[in-house]
């Protein structure tokens, strides 16, 4: 019995819609503007992407490049990781 349980649970989770799901994705850009009050970025893209509080923004300023690595929750872009561009 805790088997077939286990076997529809695990099809349900399947089956279920995934548009819940954040989208995680990367961009090569060049930084516009740091905004460290708001813990922000705007790339020459024209995004901004949201820093978390303990981002590190040493070494970033306007005309750095830059891969972003971003997930996308409730229509922002949260910053996961970010690589400066050499």
């Amino acid at each position: 019995m805790r088997f077939v349980v286990a076997t529809l649970l695990a099809t349900a989770s399947f089956l279920s819609p995934i548009s819940g799901f954040a989208e995680s994705a990367d961009v090569e850009a060049t930084i516009k503007k740091v905004d460290m009050t708001n813990l922000s970025l705007t790339l020459d893209d024209g995004k901004t992407y949201q820093a978390p509080e303990e981002f590190n923004f040493e070494g970033l300023k306007a005309g750095v490049k830059v891969i972003v690595f971003y997930t996308e929750v409730d229509g922002k872009r949260v910053i996961n990781d970010l690589d400066i561009v050499q």
